[in-house]
């Protein structure tokens, strides 16, 4: 899995959010647009698009969208 294709998919969770703002080093819970809802958003996403797992306990353990990457990518 590319690291910006995983990083498109991901940015593609947000409607008001631009996407040049997020970056694989982007602490994605301080974008003003993150919500309980974008995040189950992104668990949607990883299980759809990867067919991986990820809980609200991993969202809430990890800090930037490159943790998040690692985290599919080592349970693929």
């Amino acid at each position: 899995m590319e690291k910006e294709k995983f990083l498109v998919k991901f940015a593609e969770q947000f409607d008001e959010t631009d996407v040049s703002e997020i970056m694989l080093d982007t602490v994605f819970k301080n974008l003003e647009e993150w919500s309980s809802l974008t995040a189950l958003s992104i668990i949607a996403m990883c299980d759809e698009e990867y067919s991986i797992k990820v809980t609200g306990e991993d969202i809430r353990n990890i800090e930037t969208v490159e943790d998040l990457y690692k985290l599919v990518n080592s349970r693929k």
